[in-house]
């Protein structure tokens, strides 16, 4: 039986691929190893998408083409986004690799690999056209049991002029109602409590398909032929989030009151060069429009800084925008020229230290609001589903309240009260952190 060792890199999205990989590999009879020295084939599922994950993803690769250094009876194979936007350069400068495979190459990988072996893979890169995936393909859960992420699109047909997505995982494509809804039915027998919904932009859902898909059509189905308790939405775009939404949202609570929408800016002047379809005033009325509709939603967004042509003034707008609006979880990260985006050729370019510095100052202005915020928990009861024992120490229980996604937000860390992983229990808030929320467990549900 052949082994192989998988390393995946980046977001949700990419780490549902190589949960299908693996589940792939593992129903044609491969057996997964944590250890690298002991694998056949080594992996690496790349992102792509900006620059330090690029450095990242080649610091992994020469990492694991260590191990077949040491032991050329070993295979290596890249996979993901960057060999799809950097193909012809990692070829020509990873010599190590045995086979490049793109974003569209997911459901082939037990061939390829056993191609591999047989030694019948002729060509090094293999990067087939546009794919989607589906219910049909095995997929092997890497997070705990109770808790995944179903991505319901893949591409994107927005074009933000600093971004490569649709260059690297093409236009936007829909998967059918019934076929997602299969899936999550798959994931309910298996346990999982917890579903995200994920897409480059989730309110794009269906826009390339008939007028009976789209998002509110599929979460009222995924209502009424699942039962699954905790449903998040993730990457809503601004202008895409409709009043329907918001009353489903408000009507079910199931749905839960969180959503992930980035704004990336509030300068009316660096939205347009980004080519965002809203500015300041737009958002102002919009969240709004949020907290009138669901007074308890808890917003998440992402603000980059140091867009080319972005002043002092714009930073000034962004720090009383934040002031003002006290948005729940706030994501920031520094731009950076990405080859072949519009953006990369604009003038007035920020230097490494104003944006440096300008990250500084938004992170440190959001770390006051976010423990001012959490406050408001101290003295409720909230329900929290049990991640497992803390990761700060054995003595604590942690876990995530509606108002906090996995792996990005804080936590609550359980200090009274015994729990399983997966448990969806009752804690009454006792204390607030900059991030994170302490309490102990009053009642299970």
């Amino acid at each position: 039986m052949a082994s192989f060792h998988l390393v995946s890199l980046g977001c949700a999205k990419n780490l549902v691929d190589s949960e299908v990989m693996l589940g792939i590999l593992q129903e044609n009879g491969w057996e997964l190893t944590d250890e690298p020295a002991e694998a056949d084939v080594l992996m690496v599922n790349t992102c792509g998408f900006i620059q330090p994950a690029v450095e990242e993803a080649i610091e992994v690769i020469l990492e694991m083409g260590q191990y077949k250094k040491e032991d050329p009876a070993k295979y290596l194979v890249v996979t993901g986004c960057l060999v799809q936007r950097y193909l012809n350069e990692l070829s020509r400068d990873l010599q190590e690799v045995d086979l490049f495979v793109g974003t569209e190459g997911v459901a082939e990988i037990a061939i390829l690999l056993q191609r591999i072996l047989e030694g019948k893979q002729q060509e090094k890169a293999h990067c087939p056209d546009r794919f989607l995936m589906n219910a049909s393909l095995p997929r092997t859960l890497s997070t705990p049991f109770f808790r995944s992420s179903v991505k319901i699109t893949e591409g994107c047909n927005n074009r933000c002029t600093y971004c490569m997505i649709p260059s690297i995982r093409g236009n936007l494509r829909s998967r059918e109602i019934a076929d997602i809804i299969t899936e999550l039915q798959q994931l309910e027998t298996f346990g999982v409590k917890e579903i995200s919904l994920i897409a480059q932009d989730l309110t794009a859902y269906g826009n390339d398909r008939d007028a009976s898909t789209n998002l509110i059509a599929l979460l009222s189905h995924i209502l009424k032929e699942t039962s699954i308790p905790w449903l998040r939405l993730m990457y809503l775009y601004p202008s895409g989030v409709t009043d329907a939404l918001f009353d489903l949202v408000q009507s079910e609570s199931r749905i839960l009151p969180y959503m992930d929408i980035p704004f990336q800016h509030v300068s009316d002047s660096i939205l347009k060069k980004m080519h965002r379809r809203y500015g300041y005033a737009d958002l102002c009325k919009f969240i709004d429009r949020i907290r009138d509709a669901v007074p308890d939603m808890a917003l998440r967004t992402t603000m980059m800084v140091g867009f080319p042509g972005e002043t002092e003034d714009d930073i000034l707008q962004l720090e009383a925008f934040l002031k003002d609006y006290r948005i729940d979880h706030v994501g920031v990260f520094s731009y950076t020229n990405e080859e072949g985006a519009l953006s990369e050729f604009f003038e007035a370019q920020c230097s490494e230290e104003k944006k440096k510095e300008r990250m500084r100052r938004i992170l440190e202005l959001q770390a006051g609001i976010s423990k001012e915020i959490l406050q408001k928990y101290i003295g409720q009861t909230v329900p929290v589903l049990v991640e497992g024992l803390s990761r700060e120490t054995d003595l604590l229980l942690e876990g995530r309240t509606v108002y906090q996604a996995p792996d990005i937000d804080g936590c609550v860390y359980i200090n009274d009260g015994i729990a399983n992983p997966g448990d969806i229990v009752q804690v009454r808030i006792t204390e607030a952190q900059i991030y994170d929320l302490v309490g102990g467990i009053v009642q299970q549900i």
